[in-house]
């Protein structure tokens, strides 16, 4: 009796167990049936959205496209539009320093003219590298960065272009993401470009990084958001990167103008880069007089930064960019010492040709002063000793923590071998001023009254008065004056000149004495020949401009240079 109980016990047992079963596997299969048919509509809804916004993107552009005017700005002609359009495109060039609606209204693929030397069509280009164009832009118009694509796509032969390389910023504008991966895919699908977006803002040295990491060509073409290539630009900068893969290159540079886009030149004339002991990128004259004419590739001391080729195993080999530099600002020169330091040429291509829109203001900005940070980081690694001319400028970043670590920089300076600052002046730069060197005095210049030469902030490319100013405890670069070998009594950027007999502004330095000339006596008369008269303080007031007077005996007349060379003053 016992085993037929257990014996019914197990068959009750193995029939629940497999009644269970038959309903957990229906009950599963239908979870599935559920689940498919639940991601099945997600898909569907995906599709939904996804197709959603490319007809929105679609419509966004094609709207776009109705509203270009054909023909406008045209082999770089000046463009004006009429009416409320004018008044808006006025607003935008306030707000962003771009007339950012006259852009949209321009053709992407616009005509220019070949702002070439006519004798550049002579020389016959067959470079056999492929370059790949990196673009890095920040909350740019849309129609401004597909003018700059669609000029190297039209202006750049299809076997010399390897793809081009947009570096999306985290830009805040969501246009730079969706609808211009979708102009990409519909309007730009023949061509290779490839759209990276960062996640957070990295500043543009590192997002150059970010791009040339992932770059296949042979060369790097770094271009701004902002620019137009023109006919003939891509190959004398391939070519001469065929010839010597330690040369970097950079075209000239033409002006696009921000107000109406017309594409300005300076005819065949073009200078080459210099720069200022503040850390800033100036233009200079050509150096050598035989190259004044030539449009074989140029020498230059510096790089402006934004446009320039680069081999791309070389750009590695020679330290890439300061990876701890922030932001932008500084990058340019860092590059150009270190280039010619380490044994490399920076050399400006007359025959190549990219219009750049120069803006009067940056419509964006970062919270610290990435360009003073920068600067100091170059100055500590590259300038030597010669950084002191820089700290005058920047005093309280000589020993601030704030430029951060230098030790991998250092180490690749010794590890490339690269010669001194001084070998870069004497050989690369030789026309530099250095204003505490080859002096007959230099440094604060004060009379018997404790006051102080001068040149009252006086901005860039300006005229203004050679001050008077109590002097500061310190030496401030506002209160620098040298008197030089040529006899100039001068700061970095202006020269003492006395106008009108009487007054002295701070001008242009032309090299030529005359006005500009001055003598310094052994007794503090400081002379200007040309005037026959005396540097004097007498009824000047403070804060305002000095003048020559008939010498006299006068303790007005009395100056004291801070360093003075005996030997070269006149008794």
């Amino acid at each position: 009796m016992m085993f037929l109980r257990c014996l019914r016990y197990k068959k009750v047992v193995l029939l629940g167990f497999f009644l269970f079963t038959i309903v957990y596997l229906f009950v599963r299969a239908l979870h599935v049936i559920v689940m498919q048919r639940d991601e099945d509509v997600i898909k569907v809804r995906n599709a939904y959205v996804q197709n959603h916004e490319r007809d929105a993107y679609e419509k966004l552009i094609r709207d776009y496209e109705k509203r270009i005017i054909q023909g406008l700005g045209d082999y770089g002609s000046p463009a004006y539009l009429a009416g409320e359009e004018k008044e808006l495109g006025n607003k935008a060039l306030t707000k962003f320093a771009l007339n950012t609606v006259l852009s949209d209204r321009m053709p992407l693929n616009r005509k220019l003219r070949d702002p070439r030397n006519p004798l550049c069509k002579q020389f016959t280009y067959s470079p056999t590298l492929q370059a790949t164009v990196i673009i890095i832009f920040f909350n740019e118009i849309l129609s401004v960065i597909l003018r700059t694509v669609w000029s190297v796509i039209l202006k750049s032969p299809k076997h010399l272009l390897k793809e081009i390389i947009l570096v999306n910023d985290a830009s805040t504008d969501e246009n730079l993401d969706g609808l211009l991966q979708h102009y990409i895919n519909t309007r730009l699908s023949g061509y290779n470009i490839t759209l990276l977006r960062l996640k957070t803002r990295m500043g543009l040295i590192r997002a150059r990084l970010q791009g040339a990491r992932v770059a296949k060509g042979d060369a790097l073409i770094f271009l701004d958001a902002h620019c137009e290539a023109t006919e003939g630009w891509i190959e004398p900068l391939l070519s001469r990167i065929e010839e010597d893969r330690t040369a970097v290159l950079v075209p000239i540079i033409d002006v696009i103008e921000a107000n109406n886009l017309a594409y300005s030149t300076n005819g065949e004339s073009f200078q080459v880069g210099g720069f200022n002991w503040a850390g800033h990128f100036t233009w200079i004259d050509i150096q050598n007089d035989e190259d004044k004419n030539s449009l074989k590739p140029v020498k230059s001391p510096t790089m402006a930064g934004g446009l320039f080729a680069i081999d791309r195993k070389y750009f590695w080999e020679i330290g890439s960019y300061d990876e701890q530099m922030e932001g932008w600002g500084g990058e340019n020169l860092e590059m150009s010492f270190r280039i010619w330091q380490c044994g490399g040429r920076l050399e400006t291509v007359p025959c190549s040709r990219v219009g750049h829109i120069f803006r009067d203001f940056h419509p964006y900005s970062f919270e610290k002063d990435t360009h003073g940070i920068n600067t100091a980081r170059l100055a500590h690694v590259w300038m030597d000793d010669y950084k002191r001319l820089f700290f005058l400028h920047q005093p309280s970043l000589e020993n601030n923590p704030i430029i951060g670590d230098l030790t991998h920089r250092k180490q690749l300076r010794n590890k490339l071998r690269c010669k001194s600052f001084k070998w870069y002046l004497q050989n690369v730069y030789p026309e530099k001023f250095i204003p505490d060197e080859n002096a007959q005095a230099f440094g604060q210049v004060r009379n018997r009254f404790d006051m102080c030469l001068d040149d009252l902030q006086l901005g860039d490319d300006k005229v203004g008065p050679l001050g008077l100013y109590p002097c500061h405890p310190y030496l401030a670069i506002s209160q620098f004056f040298t008197l030089s070998s040529k006899g100039e009594l001068r700061s970095e950027n202006f020269c003492a000149e006395v106008f009108d007999n009487s007054q002295i502004k701070l001008t242009e330095c032309h090299g030529h004495k005359r006005e500009q000339f001055w003598m310094y006596f052994t007794n503090g008369t400081v002379y200007n020949p040309f005037s026959g008269k005396c540097l004097s303080s007498q009824f000047v007031e403070d804060s305002k401009g000095l003048k020559v007077d008939q010498c006299k005996k006068n303790a007005h007349q009395k100056w004291k240079f801070t360093h003075e060379n005996l030997t070269a003053l006149v008794t």
